[in-house]
């Protein structure tokens, strides 16, 4: 059993938790990501890592309520426990080569590239960031940004908070003044398949989080295969994250919305909304 130690409501239907994993710490990277059961009878759900602490043993997931599972999750409170919490899994991402590195996150994405900006901060090559969302309220992970940026961009699309319009907005307007080595964009796939068109014709480095539905997390399943570059690849043993000019984004979106609606209902019975 793994105890939360730490939740923190980041907005209505997002939660932060701090989970005492000491092995998962220990070997923890940014760009991997967990997989948890919430209890005995549970799906396996992945979550990309947040931030993780090897001294005090701790590693932080960030979850938005959309499922069945979430919101199981969701009912949890610090103190509790979850049943099982699998990982590191995946390939870490080393940008640490690059020069100059562009971090862009849409939505929840701002905490996936976190570690990264932390990482890369504490070896002074701290990136520049672009942060969007709908509105202000949605902008999550701003502070711990602005501490580990050299420069944060945030972007709403109604202009509530930092600039108007879509992180492409800015993505377009920083490649062009700035030198950048390499680009990694965290969020809905939309936004990760339209920065990497931005990016496409400078053939600027760009590399995307592919969170697709898994259920090993071993490549044994076939659940979140993902086709790059024309060939088969696997998120959970080949990825997360992958070159976004290569990622056939057209065949990920509709693989990931094949349950969608199943997921609903089954969401809505597990809140007793319909029987």
């Amino acid at each position: 059993m793994y105890k939360i130690l730490k939740k923190r409501k980041l907005y209505d239907n997002v939660n932060e938790y701090v989970i005492e994993a000491p092995l998962a710490a220990k070997n923890a990277r940014p760009g991997q990501f967990i997989i948890l059961r919430v209890d005995e009878k549970g799906e396996r759900v992945p979550f990309t890592i947040a931030d993780y602490d090897s001294e005090r043993g701790t590693v932080t997931i960030l979850v938005q309520t959309v499922g069945a599972t979430t919101y199981e999750l969701s009912l949890k409170n610090e103190g509790d426990c979850i049943q099982d919490f699998v990982g590191p899994l995946g390939n870490p991402t080393d940008l640490t080569s690059y020069g100059k590195v562009l971090l862009v996150g849409g939505g929840i994405g701002g905490a996936v590239i976190h570690p990264q900006a932390k990482l890369l901060h504490s070896l002074g090559k701290a990136p520049d960031v672009v942060l969007g969302a709908r509105t202000k309220e949605l902008l999550l992970y701003i502070d711990e940004m602005r501490r580990y940026s050299h420069e944060l961009f945030p972007m709403t699309d109604d202009g509530s908070y930092g600039g108007k319009g879509f992180v492409t907005d800015k993505v377009r307007e920083l490649i062009a003044d700035g030198d950048y080595g390499a680009v990694l964009a965290v969020g809905p796939m939309p936004m990760m398949q339209a920065v990497a068109e931005v990016t496409r014709p400078t053939r600027l480095k760009t590399i995307v989080s592919m969170n697709s539905v898994m259920v090993d997390g071993t490549g044994m399943c076939g659940c979140c295969r993902v086709t790059v570059g024309g060939e088969r690849k696997y998120a959970c043993v080949d990825g997360p994250e992958f070159d976004g000019h290569l990622v056939d984004f057209d065949e990920a979106r509709l693989r990931q919305a094949f349950y969608r609606d199943r997921e609903k209902e089954h969401f809505c019975r597990i809140r007793g909304e319909v029987k």
